[in-house]
């Protein structure tokens, strides 16, 4: 374990599917800590998984040997549905194990059942738990009993939990009588761009269309979007980008679902400069999800200035607070209400706009994330003498 005077740590990064990948929140996350963890004098290492990417066969067999100064190694992945995590997390563990590391840094709850590995060496383990996952719809019982056992090796054998919401810091104290430290996600402030790639590929312009961007899977809810949306009487189209994870079935029922609807586009999987003007000329963002840990793709829409509607879920309603609006999770009705409100009412849309970007920007920063997580490491921070323990504090959520 390393001492807290260590002023440049070995870290390993696991759990995430590669870096750099927009394939999901876990690999933004890794990607943003890595790197700024390396411009703070640290060596970081991200093991990556192989396999098919989410944005098309021509990335599965792009292997980096680094970026942005993080050393990437790639390990031996099944590529088979419900067993890529797990043989990724276990050949990347046996690695970090023997490697010559300070600090294994777990992301997700099904890659911590490898946890004890790399403790039995004397490595110092931090986990971060971005949600619930055994909760996802996607998942059959082996898998879900596997990332089960991810959890309660995280909440058992890691020096230190990391949760991203207060209903899993609840989660863990009454299940399992674990303390954890809060640090959220964090944002970039984003450059809004006019409309041009998204207006030759869609027909796309400002504020022309209602928007959801993330994973096409279950718990996001994007059925009751599309019921919803079916209803509504207006002529701005419904845009849901993003790509399946393990669950093109689920893919083919939505697609199936909106076939009889002319103002319903599906993007697949998005990123560059069409990810920026679908973000940057969206008349709305909405977020259905029945599940979610921190939602980085809300985040990224109010950095752009967005009006945002999500589901009264405390995992959304949490991050957009008086800057965003809700409605009853599940309830097809009551999503239909605001999105009909909302599609009538320009003025109400602008002012939310005019302050999401400040308001989530000045609250999420992926610097003070960074730091706050060295010093969980145990590593030095010059000029700052507030501890980890204070700041949970200050945030209502005790550390261990």
């Amino acid at each position: 374990m390393p001492s807290k005077q260590k002023e440049k740590l070995r870290i390993a990064m696991l759990g995430h599917k590669r870096i750099p990948s927009r394939e999901g929140g876990v690999e933004i996350v890794v990607e943003q800590l890595a790197t700024r963890m390396v411009s703070h004098g640290h060596t970081v290492t991200c093991y990556n998984r192989k396999g098919h990417h989410v944005s098309g066969a021509d990335y599965d067999n792009a292997e980096l040997k680094s970026f942005e100064g993080v050393r990437l190694k790639n390990v031996w992945t099944l590529d088979k549905k419900g067993l890529a995590a797990m043989t990724a997390s276990f050949s990347a563990s046996f690695k970090a194990a023997f490697g010559r590391y300070d600090v294994v840094h777990y992301h997700a709850e099904g890659p911590c059942a490898m946890l004890w590995l790399p403790k039995l060496f004397r490595k110092k383990c931090i986990a971060t738990i971005h949600g619930l996952d055994h909760q996802r719809a996607k998942w059959g019982k082996f898998a879900s009993w596997y990332i089960r056992f991810g959890e309660k090796c995280a909440a058992h054998f890691a020096d230190e939990v990391i949760v991203l919401s207060q209903n899993v810091h609840n989660y863990f104290m009454e299940k399992y009588g674990r303390e954890t430290v809060f640090i959220p996600n964090g944002v970039t402030p984003a450059k809004i761009i006019p409309a041009d790639m998204i207006t030759d590929l869609y027909s796309l312009k400002k504020d022309s269309y209602i928007l959801f961007l993330g994973r096409l899977v279950p718990e996001k809810g994007i059925e009751y979007l599309i019921d919803a949306f079916g209803r509504i009487n207006t002529d701005k189209k419904l845009v849901i980008a993003g790509g399946s994870s393990d669950t093109a079935s689920y893919e083919k029922l939505l697609r199936e679902k909106a076939a009889n609807d002319e103002r319903i586009i599906f993007t697949g999987f998005v990123q560059g400069q069409v990810l920026d003007e679908l973000y940057s000329n969206a008349y709305i963002y909405v977020l259905p999800s029945d599940l979610e840990g921190m939602p980085l793709s809300l985040l990224e829409a109010m950095s752009y200035g967005n009006c945002c509607l999500t589901s009264d879920i405390d995992e959304c309603a949490s991050v957009t607070d008086d800057y965003g609006i809700t409605f009853k999770k599940g309830d097809v009705d009551d999503l239909e209400k605001k999105l009909q409100q909302l599609c009538d009412d320009e003025k109400c849309v602008k002012s939310f706009k005019q302050n999401a970007a400040e308001f989530i920007c000045g609250k999420y920063n992926w610097d003070e994330v960074t730091k706050k997580t060295l010093r969980l490491y145990g590593a030095p921070i010059t000029n700052e003498t507030h501890t980890a323990v204070e700041e949970n504090e200050n945030e209502g959520i005790a550390h261990k």
